[in-house]
């Protein structure tokens, strides 16, 4: 959430850089602080009742001593008593609608991101490698189904659509990514490896902005309270939601592997079929957590250490900054990794890497020790390290030869136990 001093002091400024984002926020930040001036003034007033109640507490102690009738004052506290009472509950009326307003503002992007209203307005920051040429391409279910790698129909049969069954060398394939991503980013990268639960509550969504803003995407257990984990960054960001972090410890950088729920949006088309949009896939993400003055750079490391995966296995892809119409929710700057897809004729967003700032350590109380000795919130950042179905997409449909078998990456061959599929 945003510093609510910030929102009291400069307004203008919130609402300016807010309403880059093409969002209409005004009213909902001018509701925000009437609540916050309502509960304030409240809380003087209830101040000014608890010393008056003070200072009647004492006069009925000295006349009480001297045998004086205090039967008057007594009233008067307890007039004073049953107003408290209701101010308290005004004020908790009020503090609740502004928490409730914190919580549905978006992130404000940092002063270098991009103005743009969408999609179309993000600028390219950067290529790697170049588009295969290939005698021929081919889908990639096409290439599953044809070498027995997945199967959509019989995962639909059990679970509907949005689901695969890997089977299989198929099976291995994802395996062997898995592998080989997790120990790349925790040998040579230097992020510590956490295996996390799957379900998380929905206080830990609520920090990392998931809820409310999301909970239609979200796959909840309600007889338990708990939600499916839709990424690895919600569980790994609230590993120390409500500590307070020596500086020393800082940054935190952490990766996960885990398998990720969530109720895909939008209409069926050539741009979602197959492995492209599910309801459950696996996905390697990396998180760090960092004091403010470093996490522009620490984005630029996360973002470098996502495109090691697809320089290592040899895939073309290019590197876009989001402009603030298209940023998340939470996010304050983001550059998204999209690799190339032969049998898609598309770029495939196989990672999003993001600054969240403040944004979610202030939501889950994750703070730090600086040197001085303050308190102060953390940065929070997370990209995918990466998503595994689009990578695998792109894989196949790369490697794929004129005589229709797979050629795998050199990284791969001892993950995967050859050098091709057959």
């Amino acid at each position: 959430m945003l510093d609510i001093r910030l929102l009291r002091e400069q307004p203008d400024l919130v609402k300016a850089r807010l309403a880059t984002r093409g969002a209409p926020i005004n009213d909902i930040i001018d509701a925000l602080l009437t609540s916050d001036a309502k509960r304030r003034a409240l809380e003087t007033s209830l101040q000014g009742l608890q010393a008056e109640r003070n200072r009647l507490s004492r006069e009925i102690g000295v006349l009480r001593s001297r045998g004086n009738d205090t039967a008057a004052l007594e009233r008067q506290v307890n007039s004073g008593a049953a107003k408290m009472q209701e101010l308290s509950k005004q004020a908790a009326d009020h503090e609740a609608e502004r928490r409730s307003l914190e919580l549905i503002l978006p992130n404000l992007p940092l002063e270098n991101v991009p103005e743009g209203a969408d999609s179309s307005h993000n600028p390219v920051v950067r290529t790697w490698g170049e588009k295969p040429a290939l005698a021929k391409t081919e889908d990639h279910r096409a290439i599953g189904g044809r070498l027995n790698l997945l199967d959509f129909d019989r995962a639909a049969r059990m679970s509907g659509a949005g689901f695969v069954c890997y089977k299989g060398k198929g099976a291995r394939l994802e395996r062997a990514l898995i592998n080989f991503l997790v120990d790349l980013h925790s040998e040579k990268h230097g992020y510590e490896e956490i295996s996390p639960p799957s379900l998380v509550r929905a206080e830990a969504l609520m920090g990392t902005s998931q809820l409310p803003k999301f909970e239609e995407q979200l796959y909840g257990v309600e007889r338990d309270g708990l939600y499916l984990a839709p990424t690895a960054e919600v569980s790994l960001t609230n590993l120390h939601r409500e500590e307070l972090l020596p500086y020393s410890s800082l940054p935190l950088n952490y990766v996960a592997y885990t398998p990720c729920f969530r109720r895909e949006a939008g209409a069926a088309g050539v741009g979602t079929r197959g492995l492209i949009r599910m309801h459950q896939f696996d996905k390697v993400e990396l998180v760090k957590i960092c004091p403010p003055e470093s996490s522009e750079a620490e984005l630029e490391t996360l973002t470098s250490d996502a495109e090691k995966v697809l320089q290592i296995l040899g895939l073309h892809y290019r590197v876009m900054e989001l402009c603030t119409g298209d940023l998340s929710f939470g996010a304050a700057k983001t550059y998204d990794i999209e690799v190339w897809a032969p049998g898609q004729g598309a770029y495939l967003e196989v990672s999003s890497c993001s600054d969240f700032t403040d944004f979610q350590a202030r939501r889950m109380n994750l703070r730090f020790k600086d040197k001085d000795g303050k308190n102060r919130f953390c940065h929070t950042l997370n990209g995918s390290g990466t998503a595994l179905a689009r990578l695998y997409v792109a894989l196949l449909e790369t490697g794929l030869r004129p005589d229709g078998t797979i050629a795998l990456p050199e990284a791969l061959h001892g993950y995967f136990g050859a050098d091709s599929i057959e």
